[in-house]
């Protein structure tokens, strides 16, 4: 497994575009006032040891050598040795709806991103607990296999998309049972529990009946509802909103009423996420309740370091760079008969 140890230093890589920007000012510049300064052929006659391109090659070099050694610093690791250890936690699994009326902005910044925000705080407070991902609208997909890689399950969750999930619809029921497989067939004295964060909108399956399922096997649901009952249209991504096939803008209402009796099918809880952190405490202080027990993960313990490499390569290409000289070399062009 690769991971980089003090990976902040990897913000670092923000100066390159900076740099190439920068550089490409001055060149343009210096280009201006040679123009201004006369015809170009004869500014460069007048200069007949400039060598651009040479200029060009030791940037470059310098750009790579910056690079090489900004990844050094975040000290790029490998593992070599898995070891299983036991932890004192629970086991969580989150089904996240991405159907396109989880666009809509009656919560900001809309549902979606709203909801990614609240999960990332409830992963943020995770230590020892398993955590896996399950994403649905008309269909249901495991998006992240149960786990303690609490950095894989941030960056899973970042990139979801209401694209993921081309059917479109809220089947809540087929992704309780999807969370349900994902859990193992293996037996545990940990805790599990659901927690489903949708709109509750063209619900299509028997949510209940799964809800009910999940509590007989001891596996509580919890359901966080995103929006308001109210409701509010949804964005076209142009600009407008969508419209049915009558011309008409399309309001997205909650459904509060079915979310709530599938959380109380499952012997969870039902919260209504708002523009705080009220439907996160919540459901992190029902979490903090269940039982925690013995689980056992996989990790990498051992690490070998692979930034001397980076240092290596990045050293070798500055003395490259030290012997590239930014003027002709007229002797050495006679004994290659080189033009540059």
């Amino acid at each position: 497994m690769f991971r980089f140890a003090n990976i902040d230093y990897l913000w670092l890589l923000l100066l390159i575009p900076a740099l190439v920007t920068a550089y490409i000012a001055v060149v343009y510049h210096k280009r201006r006032q040679l123009r201004e300064f006369g015809d170009a052929s004869l500014t460069a006659a007048l200069m007949p040891d400039t060598a651009h391109k040479r200029m060009h090659v030791k940037f470059s070099l310098l750009l790579v050598s910056l690079i090489l050694l900004i990844f050094a610093l975040a000290r790029p690791q490998y593992g070599t040795k898995e070891q299983t250890i036991k932890r004192q936690g629970i086991e969580v699994m989150v089904a996240l709806d991405v159907s396109n009326s989880m666009l809509a902005e009656d919560v900001a910044p809309n549902r979606l991103e709203h909801a990614k925000q609240m999960l990332s705080k409830l992963v943020d407070r995770m230590t020892d607990d398993k955590v896996g991902l399950v994403v649905f609208a008309g269909e249901a997909f495991v998006q992240l296999p149960i786990t303690c890689d609490y950095v894989s399950a941030k960056m899973f969750l970042n990139n979801i998309n209401t694209e993921l999930v081309s059917a479109q619809g809220t089947a809540i029921g087929t992704a309780i049972n999807t969370c349900l497989r994902s859990f193992g067939s293996e037996e545990t004295e940990a805790s599990r529990a659901v927690i489903i964060i949708t709109d509750g909108e063209n619900h299509e399956d028997d949510a209940k009946a799964a809800a009910a399922a999940a509590k007989e096997k001891g596996i509580s649901v919890f359901v966080v509802g995103v929006g308001k009952p109210d409701g509010a249209p949804i964005p076209d991504g142009r600009g407008g909103f969508r419209k049915d096939k009558n011309g008409q803008v399309v309001v997205s209402r909650m459904n509060e009423e079915m979310c709530r009796e599938i959380a109380q099918a499952g012997g969870g809880m039902y919260v209504r996420a708002d523009n705080t952190n009220t439907a996160r405490r919540a459901i992190q202080q029902e979490l903090d309740k269940l039982g925690k027990a013995e689980i056992e993960t996989t990790v990498y313990t051992d690490y070998n370091e692979q930034y001397q490499s980076f240092v290596l390569i990045a050293l070798l290409l500055l003395i490259i760079n030290s012997f590239i000289s930014s003027t002709r070399n007229k002797t050495i062009e006679k004994l290659y008969d080189m033009k540059i």
